[in-house]
């Protein structure tokens, strides 16, 4: 599936994964290939994503929201968390 994650000053990451795994302001809650549409708000925390044999990154998040369709997830960020 592709995702694309943005702030309002920049593209953080577009590509495909295989899972991403999202702050949820209900609970985390993971996207896979094929996920029925969706549109969720995030809380504070990790979005986690793991591209085909590669590592999971993580990238802490301040909220925001996420919206699945069409095997597309398009994840607007308000801010990320300073490490």
């Amino acid at each position: 599936m592709f995702i694309e994650i943005v702030t309002p000053d920049e593209k953080i990451f577009e590509g495909e994964v295989e899972s991403a795994t999202f702050p949820g302001t209900d609970g985390s809650f993971q996207i896979l290939n094929h996920h029925a549409p969706l549109v969720t708000t995030l809380g504070k925390g990790d979005i986690k994503y793991k591209q085909e044999k590669q590592k999971e990154v993580n990238i802490q998040v301040d909220g925001g929201v996420v919206e699945v369709i069409h095997n597309k997830v398009n994840v607007l960020v308000e801010k990320l968390v300073s490490e």
